[in-house]
């Protein structure tokens, strides 16, 4: 593999195949991508300036795009395969997002959720039993819905 990082929804599939089949190839124990964190310090920042002129202006639109709610306590967003399964950390509205996100991808299935006392947020275990052009579309989608991270938004991936 010799580019670890896209900023299309196409570009970022093919990045997400490439490495689950260098990951697969490798035998390596799993591979992790992660959102770019200066996407979502400038997404932030805009949202902020955003909100800021909604305060004194009352004609803009009621119904603002999703904001960025990320939880600092779980950090920038990040996703691992290994064996047939996808691995995230989730806020409680992340993991709504990620079970409506489900309904658009019946192959795929929570196994397993863990809430530890000692970390912050859930974690959740997804059994991704498909092609890894399918396991690349949904963890597009689960970047996009889930995370909020925008259409040109950088993912890399950070360990293989």
């Amino acid at each position: 593999m010799t580019r670890f990082d896209a900023t299309t929804p196409k570009a970022r599939q093919e990045l997400y195949g490439d490495a689950i089949t260098a990951h697969r190839t490798r035998g390596s124990g799993f591979v992790t991508f992660e959102a770019d964190p200066d996407v979502f310090e400038s997404t932030s920042d805009a949202e902020s300036e955003f909100q800021s002129d909604r305060d004194t202006e009352s004609e803009r639109d009621p119904d603002p795009s999703p904001t960025n709610d990320l939880d600092p306590a779980l950090g920038i967003p990040w996703l691992q395969f290994s064996d047939g399964t996808i691995n995230v950390d989730c806020t409680d509205d992340e993991l709504d997002r990620l079970k409506g996100l489900l309904d658009d991808f019946p192959v795929f299935k929570i196994d397993d959720l863990t809430r530890s006392e000692d970390a912050a947020g859930i974690n959740v275990r997804v059994s991704a039993k498909a092609d890894p052009n399918r396991i690349a579309q949904f963890i597009d989608a689960v970047f996009q819905t889930v995370y909020h991270l925008p259409s040109d938004g950088r993912v890399w991936v950070v360990d293989l």
